[in-house]
């Protein structure tokens, strides 16, 4: 194991400072926006541009490692993200931070396609899982921790732009500095989104809702908190919450996925998610104590419906298509991840801020709905038949060739 990650410690360690900055900045934008008065409407379409950029970007950015390479693609992408951070300071106006959201997620979806390329090449068949596990950690952890720097400095003065600048800029250092040798480009393929959705409807659609959950939640979570009441102190810990358990609900959800119907357990975990959504509001009115655990339960739901759907897709696919197909399925995510933002934001512009969390559970009821129906158009693979779960973030079409269940299922046949 921990031969493993010295051969992608200076790379892990770029993409920990970078996600922390990442963290940071996107919940002090959005705590910017309410201090700044813009209307939840603006701030939607704020957060659904990084996510439109992110689509995009995961889709045009192998070309460019194509033709510079790793690291010099990495550097040239950390460097803009760093200069859109700074650029948010001067110009303070909601359709210029629109764009430059955009673009950062267009230069964020190329260091994602670097750092996951990267690990492939580094990865073995006997240490993908292994490599995927260490490249999750690092993501989660990296965002949650960011979280807390909001509480620094003033989040209405340029400090806080300038410190996220810094750490985006200091991220290409261990990068740039390492000595291993950068892998061969990977250039994802993909499959017909309608030939998927033939193949996994529940699959495509658990995938479109996850990008609505976790989208809603980042672009309009910290402003929930915010108009909520909570201190900078409170919306860090919060977010934190929220996103750590995210990461720690991923191993035994998985494991019962792997032991019943896949698709009955993605059912209960969004009617749980939903019933639990609905809790967040009353838990803030009891105690702050209770307000962390319940997000804790809320996130822990909400990120996990990802990977189940990835999962039961995979169930339905020869192992050769496995990576095509979650390139697919990463589409519908950041489609859902561009609704979210949009959808919710028009929703708590009606109802106030706890209609982020009434749309949050909605969404979930309504896909634990289709899930139900589709338990009676299709019957469930046995459980032998299932391939195994594995925890996963949001990833580009690249990093599914670090999924071992292709490598598993290619060696058995």
């Amino acid at each position: 194991m921990f031969g493993m990650l010295k051969t992608v410690a200076a790379l892990l360690v770029s993409v920990a400072l970078l996600l922390l900055a990442n963290g940071l900045f996107s919940t002090l934008l959005a705590v910017r926006m309410t201090a700044e008065g813009f209307s939840t409407g603006l701030a939607g379409l704020v957060g659904a541009a990084y996510f439109a950029g992110l689509v995009a970007g995961s889709l045009i950015a192998h070309k460019l490692v194509e033709r510079v390479g790793h690291i010099r693609t990495f550097a040239a992408l950390a460097s803009l993200i760093s200069a859109f951070a700074m650029a948010h300071a001067i110009f303070v106006d909601p359709l210029v931070w629109a764009v430059l959201r955009g673009l950062t997620g267009i230069c964020m979806a190329g260091v994602f396609v670097v750092t996951e390329s990267w690990l492939n090449g580094a990865a073995t068949n006997q240490n993908r899982g292994q490599m995927l596990s260490a490249y999750l950690i690092t993501t989660y952890l990296a965002l949650g921790l960011g979280q807390f720097l909001l509480t620094a400095y003033d989040p209405t003065s340029f400090v806080l732009f300038s410190l996220a600048s810094i750490l985006f800029s200091v991220s290409l250092v261990p990068l740039a500095l390492d000595r291993q040798a950068s892998p061969t480009p990977v250039q994802p393929a993909r499959f017909s989104f309608a030939k998927l959705y033939r193949i996994s409807p529940l699959g495509v659609i658990g995938c479109l809702a996850s990008g609505v959950l976790t989208g809603a939640f980042y672009g309009l979570g910290p402003i929930f908190a915010a108009e909520m009441g909570l201190s900078l102190a409170g919306i860090s810990a919060f977010m934190s919450a929220t996103i750590l358990g995210g990461l720690v609900l991923q191993w035994p959800v998985g494991k019962l996925s792997d032991r019943f119907d896949r698709r009955s357990v993605m059912v209960a975990v969004l009617v749980a998610a939903a019933l639990v959504s609905l809790a967040v509001v009353p838990a803030l009115g009891l105690s702050f104590e209770l307000l962390l655990a319940v997000a804790a339960l809320q996130g822990g739901l909400s990120f996990v419906v990802y990977p189940l759907s990835v999962a039961h897709t995979n169930d339905h696919i020869s192992a050769d298509d496995l990576v095509p197909a979650s390139a697919g399925l990463l589409i519908a995510y950041g489609a859902g991840a561009v609704i979210g933002p949009l959808g919710a934001s028009q929703a708590m512009e009606i109802a106030g801020p706890a209609a982020l969390y009434y749309t949050l559970a909605v969404t979930s009821l309504l896909v634990a709905g289709f899930g139900l129906y589709r338990m009676t158009r299709r019957a469930a693979p046995t459980v032998e038949e299932q391939g195994p779960f594995v925890p996963l973030t949001r990833m580009t079409g690249v990093a599914s060739e670090l999924d071992p269940r292709g490598e598993e299922d290619a060696t058995a046949s």
